[in-house]
């Protein structure tokens, strides 16, 4: 079973999940609307909406999970509560009581049209989701651009070097310039024979090189202000 989590002002409907679900076809891809700027309602929807799920058919690997930006953020946190067989991280927000701190007074609008404040209270309610130890046995590989402008990829890399399969490209953005790369591994993925016991820890690998920015806001991106150009 195929799970993507769009990221912050995003959708179900976004560019990424639209590409993922054609170069994977003819497997389904379900891609759940939540509200990523709240994210205790955030987790609790999306709890209850995994809750609703079928149980995997027989031959399914399980769930692989793919989170995007805050999906990411997310998705770590729901990875500890699910049986989840793969967690796959494209750019995420990790750490996003410091991604926010920039953008505190200002007015944000989601893909669904809702408005909202970056404000002290959204960055507070974030601090509960964060996970105590990445390397607690969860199978992740993370796609990384070095290039992203909104989220310094060496957080994501400390993170994980331990015990996640890191693949990092040169340039690239925060929207993700290397698709075609993250769907080869799910495809290779979904093809390996299911294990009864995922290892505990996995090597950690690069995957392209390049100089890591300075990261700073952008005046067109950055954290989306409307649609979902980063989910």
């Amino acid at each position: 079973m195929l799970v993507y989590l769009h990221g912050l002002n995003s959708s179900g409907r976004s560019h990424k999940a639209g590409v993922l679900r054609r170069a994977l076809a003819p497997r389904p891809l379900l891609a759940p609307d939540y509200p990523a700027h709240r994210p205790a309602q955030a987790v609790t929807e999306l709890l209850t909406w995994f809750d609703r799920l079928p149980s995997p058919a027989a031959g399914d690997p399980g769930l692989v999970l793919v989170g995007s930006s805050m999906g990411g953020f997310y998705g770590q946190y729901l990875a500890r509560r699910l049986r989840v067989a793969h967690l796959y991280l494209i750019n995420p927000a990790l750490t996003p009581w410091d991604l926010f701190l920039p953008y505190v007074g200002e007015t944000m609008t989601t893909a669904q049209g809702e408005t909202y404040e970056v404000d002290a209270e959204l960055i507070a309610a974030t601090r509960p989701f964060r996970i105590a130890d990445p390397c607690d046995g969860v199978p992740t590989s993370l796609f990384l651009d070095a290039g992203d402008e909104v989220i310094d990829p060496a957080i994501a890399e400390r993170l994980y070097r331990d015990c996640g399969a890191v693949h990092r490209f040169p340039g690239g953005d925060h929207a993700f310039q290397h698709m075609d790369a993250l769907v080869a591994n799910i495809r290779g993925f979904l093809g390996r024979p299911i294990l009864s016991q995922p290892p505990a820890k996995r090597a950690t690998f690069q995957a392209g090189d390049g100089p890591l920015r300075r990261h700073g806001r952008s005046s067109t991106e950055g954290i989306s202000r409307r649609g979902d150009l980063p989910g």
